[in-house]
């Protein structure tokens, strides 16, 4: 869908950008190896890694974080300071997407 968007020169939105609460979406990006070390190494969150990794893929990207206060909300923001090299998005595009997300737009 992505490519699709970047080809039709389209704005993308994905859904629930960070994984939904319900499903532990963003206690699975807290727990894996790649992001834990992306994260270490930019001292950011791991939801903060996932958001600029989006952010990364597509300039025309519109991400919509579910916030539930106002620190959340600044620690999403601080997300577009994350700067990812090759090598981050290289261990980053290799983390495997949940069961759920097989059928998921993106």
């Amino acid at each position: 869908m992505v490519d699709f968007a970047r080809e039709h020169k389209i704005a993308f939105v994905p859904f629930a950008p960070l994984g939904s609460a319900f499903t532990s979406g963003p206690a699975r990006l807290a727990g894996d190896p790649a992001i834990i070390r992306v994260a270490h190494k930019h001292r950011a969150t791991p939801a903060q890694i996932a958001l600029a990794w989006l952010l990364m893929r597509y300039d025309r990207m519109l991400l919509i974080p579910g916030t539930s206060s106002v620190s959340n909300l600044e620690e999403n923001m601080a997300a577009i300071e994350v700067e990812l090299d090759d090598g981050d998005l290289d261990a980053l595009d290799g983390v495997a997407p949940r069961a759920d997300d097989a059928d998921s737009p993106g």
